[in-house]
C-alpha cells in the first residue's frame, strides 16, 4: 500500500497582543525590568495586586522589594531571591525568580511561608540589638566580642572571621576567627573590587601590598566550607577591614539573603570600628598633651571660667611645693600672696573677656614661704566655636635671672675696680711704704733707748701694723684685679708645697700648730710656680689662723685620674653653713674687723681657675675645715 504525505501547514505565530493577553491572564505575579536598574517596564494584575496596586513604569524595584541583589543575572541565567515587601519591618515575604534574556529581566514573584517573616523579623531584632550593643563600644576587644555575639545570632552554625585594620595603613590590628583557618589567610586581606567601588573606596587609594583585589568570588578563609561571603569594612570612605561569614560543608544557606544581612551587618560594625578608632586617636593624643604640659620645661597652670585650677604640672609643683590635691579645683587667686591677688585677678579678667594680655610678673610662695618672682604669659583657650573657656598661665622662674642680673653687675663693679687698682696702689703704695719704713727705724732707735721707748715705741709699733696692712690690702687687690701673666712651666707639686710652707713658718709659729705631711706619688704638672705657691700660702694661713695652740694643719696629695688632689684640712673651728657658698666672693670675710681683707680665697679660687681646676670646701662647725683642689696633670 502506497503512502501519501500530506503537507502541513505552517502553525500560527501568536501576536504581541496574544503575549499581553497570556501575561495578563498569570496567575503568578509577573513583571519585566531593566537588568541595569531594576526599572519596571511591564507587571501583570497578579504582580500589581503583590505591591498593592499598580507602580509607574520606569520605577526602580530595588525601592520596593528589599533585599533584592545589586545586580541582574547575567545572560542566560536565573536565580531565586527571597525579599521583604514593605519597608525596614518587612510585613510580607516573597520569593522571586529572576531571569534574563535578551537584555531583559523577568520576575516572577510568589508569597513564602510565614517562616520567612519571622526570621526576617528576628535577624532585624538581632540586628538591632547588636547596634545597641556596639553603642558602649570603646575598644577593639569589646567589639570583637558584641560582633561576635551578634554574628552567631545572625549565621547560626557559620565560622566567620572579623579583621580590623589601620585605616592609613591598612596593617591588621586585631583578627578574631571562629573556624578552622586555612594555611596563610592570616597574611592577606582580599577583597571584590566591585564591593568596593559600590562603597565609594577607590582601589588606587589603598597602600600597594596591602590589599588583594580579585573580579570573582573571595577565595574562603576556612577549611571544609561550601560557600563564602565577604563585606568590607567601609565607613566614611575608610577601609577598617572586612567581615567574612563561610558555610561548612552539610549546612544550608540563603547566599541572597545573607549576602543582603551581611552588608547590613558590615556597615554597623564599620561605623563602630571608626568610633573605636577616633576614640583611640582622641585618648592617645590628650594623654600626649597631659605628658607635654606635665614635662614641660615651663611653669603651667590652666584656668577654667571660675578660675579653678585644672592643670598645675610638674615644673609649677616643684617651684611651689605644692601637690596636686592642693590646688587642683581650687581658686587660683587664693595660692597667691595677698599684694598679688588683685594685678593677677584683673590679667586673668581680661583673658577670659578675650582680650590680649602678655606677660606679667608676680611672686608666688615657694618651699618654707620664701617668695619666688615668675613671669606669666596669659592666654585665653577657646572651644571650636571661639567662646573662651578657660586661661592658660606659662610661665618663668625670675630667680635665676635676677641672680644673672645681680652678678653681670657685681662684674662691671669689680671690672671698674680693676682699672681703678693700679691707680689706687700707685698713690697708696709710695707713700704708705715710706710710712712703714720710717716707722720701722724709728721703731728701732725707740727700743735702743734705755727705758724701750715706752709709750712711744707701742704707738710706733701700732703705725708700723697698720701701713703694713695697707700695703698688704693693695697687693691683694692687684693680685685679683691683674694677676700677673706669668708663663706656665713643668713643677713639682710637692716643691711648691714646700716652698708655701717655707714662706709660713713664722704664720706656723705664731699659731702653734703641727703641721703634717701626706704626699702621695705625683708626677710633674704644668703650672705657675709662683701663682701656685700663692694658693698654698693663704690656704695655709687661714688653717693657722682657723685653729688654736695645739691644732693640726694637714697637707694631704694624691692622684685620681687625669687630676692631682690636694687637700688642705685643719682641726679648726670650721665655717658656718650659711656662708659656705659665699666665702670665694670677693671681699667677704668671717674674720673680724680688721683682720682681713676678703680677697684671699676669691684669689686662691681664680688662680685654681686659670689652671683649668676646681676647688671646694667642706666644712663642719667645731671640727674643722677642708679644702679640696684639682689640678689636671695634663701637659
Amino acid at each position: 500500500m502506497k503512502s501519501r504525505v500530506v503537507p502541513l501547514s505552517p502553525a500560527p505565530q501568536p501576536s504581541p497582543v496574544d503575549y499581553e493577553a497570556f501575561f495578563e491572564a498569570l496567575e503568578v505575579p509577573a513583571a519585566l525590568c531593566t537588568p541595569s536598574d531594576f526599572g519596571l517596564l511591564a507587571g501583570n494584575a497578579a504582580f500589581d495586586a503583590l505591591c498593592g496596586g499598580r507602580l509607574p513604569r520606569g520605577l526602580s524595584l530595588l525601592t520596593v522589594f528589599e533585599g533584592l541583589p545589586d545586580e541582574a543575572p547575567e545572560e542566560g541565567a536565573a536565580v531565586e531571591v527571597e525579599v521583604a515587601l514593605g519597608g525596614a519591618a518587612p510585613t510580607r515575604g516573597v520569593r522571586l525568580s529572576l531571569s534574563r534574556r535578551n537584555g531583559v529581566v523577568a520576575l516572577l514573584g510568589r508569597p513564602v511561608e510565614r517562616g520567612f517573616t519571622e526570621r526576617s523579623a528576628r535577624r532585624e531584632e538581632e540586628l538591632l540589638e547588636l547596634s545597641r550593643r556596639m553603642v558602649g563600644v570603646t575598644s577593639e576587644e569589646m567589639l570583637e566580642a558584641a560582633v561576635a555575639h551578634g554574628v552567631k545570632a545572625l549565621f547560626p552554625g557559620a565560622h566567620f572571621c572579623v579583621r580590623v585594620c589601620d585605616a592609613r595603613t591598612l596593617e591588621l590590628s586585631s583578627l578574631y576567627a571562629e573556624g578552622r583557618l586555612r594555611e596563610g589567610a592570616r597574611d592577606e586581606l582580599v577583597l571584590k573590587r566591585s564591593a568596593l567601588l559600590r562603597m565609594g573606596v577607590s582601589p588606587a587609594a589603598l597602600p600597594e601590598g596591602r590589599v588583594r583585589l580579585v573580579e570573582d568570588a573571595v577565595p574562603p578563609l576556612f577549611l571544609g566550607t561550601h560557600s563564602a561571603l565577604c563585606a568590607p569594612l567601609v565607613a566614611s570612605g575608610q577601609l577598617f577591614g572586612a567581615l567574612t561569614v563561610e558555610y561548612p560543608e552539610g549546612l544550608a544557606a540563603d547566599l541572597v539573603g545573607d549576602r543582603r544581612l551581611l552588608k547590613q551587618l558590615a556597615n554597623q560594625v564599620a561605623v563602630a570600628v571608626r568610633n573605636v578608632k577616633l576614640i583611640d586617636e582622641l585618648t592617645f593624643v590628650r594623654k600626649y598633651l597631659e605628658e607635654l604640659l606635665e614635662h614641660a620645661n615651663a611653669l603651667i597652670v590652666v584656668l577654667d571660667r571660675e578660675r579653678r585650677v585644672g592643670v598645675f604640672n610638674k615644673a609649677f609643683r616643684e617651684l611651689t611645693g605644692m601637690s596636686r590635691e592642693d590646688v587642683l579645683g581650687q581658686d587660683a587667686l587664693e595660692k597667691l600672696p595677698g599684694g598679688e591677688r588683685a594685678r593677677v585677678g584683673r590679667a586673668i579678667g581680661l583673658a577670659m573677656e578675650g582680650h590680649a594680655v602678655g606677660h606679667i610678673e608676680t611672686r608666688v610662695l615657694g618651699p618654707e614661704g620664701r617668695e619666688v618672682r615668675i613671669s606669666l604669659a596669659v592666654s585665653a583657650v577657646r572651644n571650636p566655636l571661639g567662646v573662651v573657656e578657660g586661661v592658660i598661665c606659662i610661665g618663668q622662674d625670675l630667680t635665676a635671672l635676677r641672680q644673672l642680673e645681680q652678678r653681670i653687675i657685681q662684674a662691671e663693679k669689680l671690672a671698674s675696680l680693676g682699672q681703678l687698682a693700679a691707680s689706687v696702689v700707685h698713690e697708696i703704695n709710695n707713700p704708705m711704704t715710706a710710712v712703714a719704713t720710717y716707722a720701722e727705724v724709728l721703731l728701732q732707735q725707740a727700743r735702743a733707748r734705755p727705758d724701750g721707748g715706752g709709750a712711744d715705741a707701742e704707738k710706733l709699733e701700732r703705725i708700723r701694723e697698720a701701713g703694713e696692712r695697707i700695703l698688704r690690702f693693695t697687693r691683694d687687690l692687684v693680685s685679683y684685679a691683674r694677676p700677673a701673666q706669668d708663663r706656665m712651666e713643668r713643677v713639682d707639686l710637692h716643691q711648691v708645697l714646700d716652698m708655701a710652707v717655707g714662706f709660713c713658718d713664722h704664720v706656723v709659729a705664731r699659731a702653734g700648730v703641727h703641721l703634717v705631711r701626706e704626699y702621695g706619688a705625683l708626677p710633674p704638672l704644668q703650672a705657675v710656680r709662683g701663682h701656685l705657691a700663692q694658693v698654698f700660702v693663704n690656704l695655709v694661713t687661714n688653717a693657722c689662723h682657723a685653729c688654736g695652740p695645739g691644732g693640726h694643719v694637714w697637707l694631704c696629695t694624691r692622684r685620681e685620674g687625669a687630676d692631682a688632689v690636694v687637700e688642705v684640712r685643719d682641726s679648726g673651728s670650721g665655717i658656718d653653713p650659711r656662708h659656705l657658698h659665699r666665702i670665694f666672693e670677693p671681699f667677704f670675710t668671717t674674720k673680724p674687723q680688721g683682720k682681713g681683707t676678703g680677697l684671699g680665697l676669691a684669689i686662691v679660687h681664680s688662680i685654681v681657675e686659670a689652671h683649668g681646676g676646681a676647688i671646694s670646701v667642706a666644712s663642719t662647725p667645731g671640727e674643722g675645715t677642708t679644702f679640696t683642689l684639682r689640678l689636671p696633670l695634663r701637659e
